[in-house]
């Protein structure tokens, strides 16, 4: 049990019904979730308004309502906290309720479009192999030290954030990675954490069926950085045009990386081939396993951050050249026939063409590219006709599928992407609805050293139709494609 008056620390309060002084059990948003002597904080949703379930929670156990409006009907012996924004309060009672986990442990968030995963995986790796512990947050899988947890959203909800911090904090652990994305800025989520540093990856085109604009997603992300305290870094990519834009208001130490420009932390790639990539790091050569430019930016941003947090270079760059690639990170299958299956999360116009052109980069000869790829439903529809026409143009042949549909009827989603592929690269393009048989067909396809794309859902191990999830993996369907062929 925490007192009331403990949690709402910091918290910006309006008004107040009822005592404060009182011990409650636990923080809920869910009212499904309440129990006797919850705090229940009505949260205002993108679709549903938590106030509508004021009055369901408190029949459930609920002795402490936080909202944004009190109800017509108060009730004696309820304590109400009206605050400003109930996203932000949850996330600061959050924080209280766990006593500020964040503040016992550095805590480094990585934002950007593209990379989030890699970086924060990577770092994960690489500090464990320094012989720290480690916890991770991202989306494949959120780890306390060894022990793993299932990841539902890129960043978790506030309560959420601050068990797994917790759980880190009673562990041990001595550095967390976390991936934030625009969503866990704009509803508030990181509020009330102590970040000990923040990287930016990179901004492209995502998620304007949430933020309405490029320029709103841009400053979203910007947020983070501002709100980063005196003795944090922040660390950007100089080379993306919006680097130097998320360093403008922040007070922590600006700090940057680049591979075209002049950078605290330069890296320059001297040979590329499938089996990895040669590159320097300030002078310093380093073989790396990881493959692609996009890749090396990780990479830059990855051996910067140790160095930051206080690990010798010589150290970094020597695990840095055991690293692995992530998983659903282009990863990739050979056939006994020498054809190679690429299995990637490319679910952007940007991290498509960028996973093309190193694709085409590492071609030795005539072989083909052959791109398996869909679009999500239920999200952004702009991204669809750029996407198709990126894969058209940097393959030989590509095969339009179903992605998740979600909601979405799946030939839609398939009609809106075709809308983008030029008349002459139209030969070239093919659509079959059921993903299984569009993998099928990529491979039959495929000839003695060609390349097969399969783009869009990565680590992801199932599909989504309608609302229900049924198993479904790239890397294991491509697998048993090769196997029947007798490829593999």
């Amino acid at each position: 049990m925490k007192n009331l008056k403990d949690i709402l620390y910091k918290v910006s309060i309006e008004e107040v019904s009822g005592s404060t002084n009182v011990d409650v059990n636990a923080v809920v948003f869910d009212s499904r979730n309440i129990v006797k002597n919850d705090v229940f904080v009505a949260l205002k949703g993108v679709s549903v308004d938590g106030h509508l379930f004021i009055e369901k929670a408190i029949a459930l156990g609920a002795t402490v309502i936080v909202c944004q409006e009190f109800p017509s009907e108060i009730i004696e012996g309820i304590t109400y906290v009206k605050v400003v924004d109930t996203n932000v309060a949850l996330a600061i009672i959050a924080s209280n309720y766990y006593d500020n986990p964040s503040s016992k442990l550095p805590l480094i968030g990585v934002t950007g479009t593209n990379g989030k995963t890699t970086i924060a995986t990577l770092l994960y790796q690489l500090f464990k192999k320094a012989g720290y512990k480690v916890g991770l947050l991202s989306t494949v899988k959120v780890l306390v030290d060894n022990e793993e947890f299932k990841a539902t959203h890129t960043t978790p909800d506030s309560v959420a954030i601050n068990s797994y911090l917790d759980k880190m904090v009673e562990a041990g652990v001595d550095f967390c990675f976390m991936e934030v994305s625009s969503h866990g800025i704009h509803q508030k989520r990181t509020e009330g954490l102590v970040f000990a540093g923040g990287i930016f990856t990179n901004l492209s085109h995502d998620h304007l069926d949430y933020h309405e604009t490029f320029a709103e997603y841009r400053n979203v992300k910007k947020e983070f950085f501002d709100a980063l305290p005196k003795n944090a870094f922040a660390l950007t990519n100089l080379d993306d045009k919006n680097g130097s834009y998320m360093l403008q208001n922040t007070r922590a130490a600006k700090k940057t990386y680049a591979l075209k420009t002049i950078a605290d932390f330069k890296a320059k790639i001297l040979e590329k081939q499938l089996s990895g990539t040669l590159i320097t790091v300030d002078g310093v050569e380093v073989w790396t396993k990881l493959i692609g430019v996009f890749n090396i930016y990780n990479l830059t941003a990855i051996i910067a951050t140790a160095e930051l947090l206080g690990l010798e270079k010589l150290e970094v760059l020597t695990i840095v050249s055991q690293l692995e690639s992530v998983s659903g990170r282009f990863e990739y299958v050979v056939s006994k026939d020498g054809v190679t299956a690429i299995v990637d999360y490319a679910h952007t116009p940007d991290a498509l063409k960028n996973v093309l052109e190193t694709i085409n980069d590492i071609r030795t000869g005539n072989e083909q590219v052959i791109t398996v790829v869909g679009c999500g439903g239920d999200r952004d529809k702009t991204k669809r006709p750029k996407m198709a026409n990126i894969a058209a143009q940097l393959s030989n042949q590509v095969v339009f599928t179903s992605d998740n549909p979600r909601t979405e009827n799946p030939q839609t989603i398939l009609e809106e992407m075709e809308v983008g592929v030029s008349s002459e690269n139209y030969r070239k393009t093919l659509t079959v609805l059921d993903r299984k048989q569009a993998i099928k067909t990529a491979c039959k396809f495929s000839n003695a050293g060609d390349i097969i794309l399969i783009a869009g859902k990565g680590h992801e191990n199932y599909q989504e139709i309608n609302g229900i999830r049924t198993h479904f993996d790239d890397l294991e369907e491509v697998k048993n494609c090769f196997n029947q062929l007798n490829n593999l």
